[in-house]
């Protein structure tokens, strides 16, 4: 398979030309993407010539064109970028007879309706649309006519196109932004999501729907890539500035798979400037080594990690609901349990212990209702023990209770 990708170093493009690159190299071994192998991907950007084009419009068994211009200084570059350079791309597959199929990317500006009516760049998306389905039927190419909503995800280049590219980079880069009416709604594609459709329209996978103005109808005349959110810039700009105070409070949001704050989240995290991608923390030290608190959450608990000096022993307490994991991820450890209270006879109840060493790594859980403590076996080496706990510590509810094991 052979793949031509126009506007290749674009945000689109460089992302889709990764995707393509890590199939072709055998990097990503997904069984469903073998079948495009060997395969071969023809990059053309803005510096590619008009014979290289030509040459790669020869043998291309399928075209992605993400070429185009979107804030030319003067407005009339919007006709030449989008509609002149498709001109010249279609008119080159048409004299080598190549009828393969062609995907194009236009814009939901292409409406023309409500905020977009008279905009300079939707009319030159729907002239290119125009000018692809003329070429179908002309050739009998398939053409794959993408409208995108906003699209955001890493690489895509701030204060140019994306109001959540200029966000992410001025907020985790300490910049200015500003934020006129927080109620404006946008619709947001991520970048990830359109790649993988874009996977699946290279494996004759594509989904078609119809246009009714902006909104989605059944049909097969376009081309949609779902799913896409419906954000404000309020909600958009609180989540940025919650995943910068993560650095600060440890907190960690909602991050269920296929969710907007998950795919947000990993968009911020692209902009943080070189030399900026570290931060302190805080470990709580004393002669029995440290306890330093990695990460928490609302509803999955917190993350610690504590260091006992040789010879040590820590804990000595329980929990009513509160429950933890240790793992040992250094050292060699005793980790004992005892269930508070007394038995039928009376008596304490027995000790349940764990041998725990960092070569061989266990989970041993601390259970509501047992007291527990770990000991560093060691008498020369720090012991490293990752902890887990239900719930974050709370001081004003700390269910914490001291009991020698």
């Amino acid at each position: 398979m052979r793949v031509l990708v126009t506007g290749a170093k674009g945000f689109v493009g460089r992302n889709l030309c990764e995707a393509l690159k890590a199939i072709r190299d055998g990097k990503d071994r997904r069984e469903r993407f073998q079948v495009l192998l060997p395969l071969e991907v023809m990059e053309c950007d803005i510096e590619t010539t008009a014979d290289e084009l030509d040459g790669m419009c020869a043998k291309a068994d399928f075209v992605f064109n993400l070429a185009g211009v979107n804030r030319p200084q003067d407005p009339a570059e919007f006709m030449a970028g989008n509609f002149g350079f498709a001109s010249d791309l279609l008119a080159a597959l048409e004299r080598h007879g190549n009828a393969c199929p062609v995907m194009l990317s236009s814009s939901a500006q292409a409406s023309l309706v409500g905020r977009y009516a008279g905009s300079a760049y939707g009319e030159s998306k729907l002239a290119g649309e125009g000018l692809f389905r003329e070429y179908s039927e002309r050739t009998g190419s398939p053409v794959l006519i993408y409208r995108f909503p906003n699209l955001y995800g890493k690489w895509c280049r701030p204060r140019y196109n994306s109001a959540v590219a200029t966000f992410c980079d001025a907020i985790a880069n300490g910049g200015e932004y500003t934020v006129n009416d927080p109620s404006v709604e946008l619709e947001l594609l991520y970048i990830d999501d359109l790649v993988a459709e874009m996977l699946s329209a290279l494996l004759g996978e594509e989904h078609r729907c119809g246009y009714d103005g902006l909104e989605e109808v059944e049909g097969e005349d376009f081309c949609t890539c779902h799913p896409t959110d419906h954000v404000t810039l309020g909600e958009i700009v609180s989540l940025l500035e919650s995943f910068k105070a993560s650095r600060e409070d440890l907190m960690v949001p909602s991050l269920t798979d296929g969710s907007f704050s998950k795919k947000l989240w990993s968009t911020f995290e692209s902009y943080y400037a070189e030399g900026s991608r570290a931060y302190p923390l805080k470990a709580n030290c004393d002669d029995r080594g440290s306890f330093t608190e990695f990460l928490r959450t609302s509803d999955r608990g917190q993350v610690s990690i504590n260091v006992s000096e040789p010879g040590i022993t820590k804990g000595n307490h329980w929990h009513h609901s509160k429950w933890e994991r240790f793992l040992v991820v250094s050292g060699e450890a005793s980790i004992r349990l005892r269930r508070v209270g007394l038995d039928a006879d009376g008596k304490p109840f027995p000790v349940d212990e764990y041998r725990v060493n960092g070569e061989n790594p266990m989970v041993v859980e601390m259970a509501p209702g047992t007291t527990h403590c770990i000991e560093n076996l060691s008498d020369t080496k720090d012991l490293v023990t990752v902890m887990w706990a239900n719930e974050p510590f709370d001081p004003q509810n700390p269910d914490t209770y001291f009991e020698e094991v």
